[in-house]
């Protein structure tokens, strides 16, 4: 007779938490590189105007306009006031005409349900892309407005580094760690854990405003891929990202959790070389339970001793908010979303072209991008001096 329940069973099978995705970076011999001038800087915002400082020193040191892109607390006329003797292009994004930009798949599939990701952070790198586009230039920066760089030539390195077969070049962030809720506790409560490249500090050339950003969390991480895996990408220099409290309140992890789970199961693919099965239902299946497990083995270590009761419980607060998001996320979904993605890819690839050819060759300077795009009424070239 057969023995207890489950003896016999084969156990789940769950894919591992990866801490590091370093050795997906291209390995670059700096010193064999020379630098290269950044054309433009390009920060989207919605904080207050000072938060924008760091930004307007560096393009003034660089001699490179700024385009910073205003929601929220952030207005163009504050910036305009603070960036003086910087070249600057100021876009308030509240006031976006209609179909500025292309439709997305994406979008659609996560509008209405509990994955649908209310920021414009996405919309605004977009549109930088294609003011990059129509003005032709060669290296840009994406600065978030919370990062410092304290060696801004690390820019003219990252833009040098640039190649047929390296597509973005990301600066290491120090200071506070770039990571999701759940990657921040992880290391809070003992586990080894990295961080990876992103769109806080990245520089990028003209053929990457061929790829986009979707509006999802890890956005920057899914900028970086193609239909093939992850092109061509590394790391140089270092910047600074101001601290914040990634465990107040459970919006935070519940929003991110999406498109952490998705990012992190899209990317322990590439680490193992295993790309072609992205949409394979039976490892999003795998990948969830293990996300599951790890959120729970956390939680488990959350109440060791190190940390204070009130600590304990706003972590606990938060890792609930991101299991609870997990627990909802369905395998095939995860693959209808990269099904989208690729439609999205293809889409924003063919508008970039055909907006660049149709008018790149005429653009005199950035006040006639902004009049192509038909944002004379929401947004200002102010000249260097």
């Amino acid at each position: 007779m057969a023995g207890g329940p489950g003896l016999n069973a084969i156990a789940p099978v769950t894919v591992e938490h990866h801490e590091s995705h370093g050795g997906l970076l291209t390995a670059v011999d700096t010193a064999r590189c020379s630098t290269a001038r950044v054309d433009a800087i390009i920060v989207p915002t919605n904080r207050p105007t000072p938060f924008l400082t760091e930004a307007v020193a560096l393009a003034r040191t660089l001699g490179c306009t700024l385009v910073v892109l205003c929601s929220g607390s952030a207005s163009v006329a504050g910036t305009v006031a603070l960036a003086s003797r910087v070249d600057l292009v100021a876009v308030d994004v509240d006031r976006l005409p209609p179909r500025v930009l292309p439709g997305s798949a994406t979008a659609e599939l996560l509008r209405g349900t509990d994955f649908d990701r209310r920021t414009d952070t996405s919309l605004k790198r977009n549109l930088g892309l294609v003011i990059a586009r129509l003005m032709d230039w060669e290296h840009v920066a994406f600065l978030d407005d919370d990062i410092t760089v304290p060696t801004p030539g690390d820019l003219e390195v990252a833009a040098g580094m640039l190649s047929s077969s390296i597509a973005a070049v990301g600066l290491a962030v120090g200071g506070f760690p770039d990571n999701s809720v759940v990657c921040h506790a992880h290391r809070e409560t003992g586990g080894d854990q990295g961080t990876f490249i992103g769109g806080g500090a990245l520089v990028v050339g003209r053929e990457s405003t061929e790829s986009f950003f979707p509006t999802i969390y890890n956005e920057d991480w899914f900028f970086l891929l193609d239909d093939f895996g992850l092109r061509g990408s590394a790391v140089t220099g270092r910047v600074i990202q101001k601290p914040y409290d990634p465990f107040a309140g459970d919006a935070r992890a519940q929003v991110e959790e999406f498109g952490d789970c998705l990012a992190e199961g899209v990317f322990a693919l590439l680490d193992e070389g295993r790309y072609a099965e992205v949409r394979a239902v039976g490892y999003w299946e795998e990948f969830l339970a293990g996300r599951l497990a790890l959120i729970d083995g956390i939680l488990g270590k959350v109440r060791d001793g190190v940390r204070g009761e009130e600590e304990a419980h706003r972590m606990e607060m938060a890792l609930l908010g991101a299991r609870k998001r997990c627990a909802a996320i369905r395998p095939r979904f995860c693959v209808d979303y990269l099904d989208a993605l690729a439609v999205d890819r293809r889409r924003w690839a063919r508008f970039v072209r055909r907006i660049g050819g149709r008018h790149a060759w005429r653009i005199s300077d950035a006040q006639h991008a902004l009049d192509v795009l038909r944002l004379t009424d929401c947004a200002v070239h102010v000249p260097r001096g």
